[in-house]
């Protein structure tokens, strides 16, 4: 039996204040968060939204670092950022809150108090990583190092952001500290830890037999966690920014950000209301966590493990985490810049909000990882939001303007084809609320979106521009069907966008409707006057998209420049210019090339080097095919002593540079130059 519940509580994954919000955090988070707390808020629900900016860690910390100024500074300008871009894309929190607030900082102390004082955590010391120059303990990112897997020489020691690997700093291939650049020693520090073991049997008998109607990936991964059996797990770390941890001898250490963050929760509805007990301990509410993938462990292994430990605190009704979304095919990286930043695309789309919410909305990645590109962006603009939502709306009460002087006009008698169309219309509310009461917000879309094509369908087949002369009692009935549909569209798609909701109800000239309205017979009355009417939404022509496109690749370019700088070998010790003058290095010209029998990488090559014809063996196959060779001047270093290739003698060496990627390029003279000359 389905319980019941006098509120609910929607919580928002903390957005991390080193960096704006992007299009990935939207469609795995935050518009499926608003999409149900804007449909609760419509049936007229006991509902609160509460999110923050999570503003510790060490990312902060590194951050600040390279920019030279303090770690406030950094989330102060970041969740002005945030905020700023939430509120313009009408995400509507009833609070966005901070994690360095003053009420944050005293609920998290009081939280730790409390277990450890209750003997809740262990005690126990490890050896971890020290810069002995800087005199600090090293937290996981900033340690840095060469990935085991990739060789990416830029890994961190807790993940690898060139290949994605889970890391840990023992792992890393000659770590050395991103703070100092030494290479760090083992040292001995104590932490506290939450014995997570401890609450394996709560937690399957919780997740695993409660709630199994949990989105398979949400559920699989808890499974596989304590199938895997749970380890005790840090609440406290040596870092000199964060919430400090309240007791003695702990100087230096301060709450690690997993068990800070969510705390967050707590301490938001604490600054919304003075009623927070209400929403956080009664059994009679319903909190819900909106979350991507990367914080299923936390959010439903952790935190409610630290709830439970605490105790009188709900735990959480259901987590419906999304999986990722990629973009234009490539994994979106912050790091890379590959990304479409929020606050900027609503500086370069003015007026679109509802457009950038439809689709990832419609593209949402709810049970597999998702692509957006611009391409389909613009598509599902044109096709979906002007040519169906948009042309209803803007035909229906075009045509009552020019037909009624804007007067709503009465319905007469019902034909069959209209009652089928009512029935129709009839049988979307169920599923609609249906698909967001159980997360499904693609589907639900869908079914907000079915009174538009219905009523496009409806309109088309129905002809009242037709027989306006002939039948004009006729055309009454149609339009004042027309505007009805036009009102249920205005409830069913608030939830996806609101803007548009907001501009449909204006132009109809009527009150805000509830959910409790949607399908009613009668939502504007006839002898209503409505409003001057305008167009929904506009064609987004391809310059427009161009643009986008050419700003991703411009990030593209600039990462792979940052690559190449990056991969550039260090200067080799000094030589002498006699040494130098040894090298005999001349103008050589390619008269023959063939591939080497039985490899992929050789080729044999004819030379004239001015002063001989030679052969000479070179690893370039893979670069240059023998056509392209033949009649090309390149630089030779030519008295190089003789080595036995595949049985082949060659006798010299072709000069080439290598680039960051590893393909090697001939070096040549710019200008013809006669075979011979000499380089130096």
């Amino acid at each position: 039996m389905t319980k019941e519940y006098k509120r609910y509580l929607v919580t928002s994954a903390l957005p991390y204040a080193n960096g704006p919000v992007h299009i990935g955090h939207l469609a795995g988070v935050y518009i499926p968060s608003d999409i149900y707390t804007r449909y609760l808020r419509l049936r007229g629900a006991d509902v609160i939204s509460v999110c923050g900016s999570d503003e510790h860690g060490v990312p902060i910390t590194i951050k600040a670092r390279k920019e030279g100024v303090t770690p406030q500074q950094i989330v102060d300008r970041y969740h002005a950022i945030i905020k700023s871009s939430f509120e313009r894309l009408g995400i509507a929190f009833d609070i966005y809150s901070r994690t360095s607030s003053p009420t944050h900082r005293q609920t998290a102390s009081d939280f730790f108090r409390k277990l450890y004082d209750e003997g809740k955590f262990i005690e126990k010391s490890s050896m971890q990583y020290y810069d002995q120059e800087a005199q600090t303990f090293l937290a996981d990112r900033y340690i840095v190092g060469s990935c085991p897997h990739c060789q990416n020489d830029r890994a961190y020691g807790d993940q690898c952001e060139k290949c994605g690997s889970t890391l840990s700093p023992d792992e890393l291939i000659e770590p050395h500290s991103a703070v100092s650049g030494s290479v760090p020693v083992k040292r001995e520090t104590k932490h506290w830890y939450l014995p997570l073991d401890q609450y394996e049997t709560f937690l399957r008998e919780w997740i695993l037999d409660g709630h199994k109607e949990w989105k398979t990936n949400v559920y699989g991964q808890c499974k596989s966690w304590l199938d895997m059996g749970l380890q005790p797990r840090a609440v406290s770390r040596d870092l000199d920014w964060g919430i400090p941890v309240p007791v003695e001898g702990a100087e230096g250490k301060v709450l690690y950000v997993w068990f800070d963050a969510p705390i967050g929760y707590i301490s938001a509805t604490k600054d919304l209301t003075p009623d927070w007990q209400k929403y956080w301990c009664s059994d009679d509410t319903k909190m819900v966590h909106f979350i991507g993938k990367d914080n299923i462990v936390f959010h439903c292994i952790v935190f409610p493990s630290m709830l439970k430990a605490h105790g009188g605190y709900v735990l959480p009704d259901n987590v419906p985490a999304n999986e990722f979304l990629n973009l234009e095919g490539d994994k979106i990286s912050t790091s890379r810049n590959w990304a479409v930043w929020l606050h900027e695309y609503l500086d370069d789309f003015p007026g679109k909000e509802d457009v950038l919410r439809y689709v990832l909305c419609a593209n949402a990645p709810e049970t597999k990882d998702n692509d957006f590109t611009w391409r389909d962006f613009q598509s599902r603009n044109n096709s979906e939001l002007v040519a169906v939502l948009g042309n209803f709306v803007n035909r229906a009460l075009v045509l009552t303007k020019k037909y009624y002087d804007g007067e709503v006009p009465a319905c007469g008698s019902l034909t069959e084809y209209d009652r089928q169309t009512l029935d129709e219309l009839s049988q979307i509310r169920p599923s609609l609320e249906r698909n967001i009461e159980t997360y499904h917000f693609r589907e639900a879309l869908k079914d907000a979106m079915a009174y538009a094509r219905i009523g496009n369908k409806y309109l088309a087949d129905t002809e009242p521009w037709k027989l306006i002369k002939s039948d004009p009692e006729r055309v009454k009935t149609i339009l004042n069907i027309a505007l009805q549909i036009t009102a249920d569209l205005s409830i069913a798609i608030e939830p996806f966008m609101p803007f548009t909701a907001a501009k449909i109800v204006k132009m109809l000239d009527i009150n805000k409707l509830t959910w409790n309205d949607l399908g009613s017979a009668s939502l504007v009355e006839a002898g209503h006057r409505i409003g001057e009417p305008e167009l929904l939404f506009e064609k987004i022509e391809d310059d427009a998209i161009q643009r986008q496109l050419d700003k991703l690749e411009a990030a593209r370019q600039a990462n792979a420049a940052a690559e190449a700088a990056a991969n550039v070998t260090e200067q080799k010790e000094a030589v002498s210019f006699d040494d130098f003058q040894r090298m005999d290095i001349r103008v050589s010209t390619v008269l023959a090339a063939e591939k080497v029998a039985k490899t992929k990488k050789l080729l044999k090559l004819t030379i004239d080097t001015g002063i001989d014809q030679r052969t000479i063996v070179s690893g370039i196959a893979e670069f240059y095919t023998p056509e392209e060779l033949v009649g090309r001047q390149i630089l030779v270093l030519v008295n190089l002593e003789p080595r036995q290739i595949k049985g082949i003698t060659s006798n010299g060496m072709i000069l080439m540079a290598q680039d960051a990627l590893g393909r090697l390029v001939l070096l040549q003279p710019g200008d013809s130059v006669n075979a011979g000359a000499t380089v130096g």
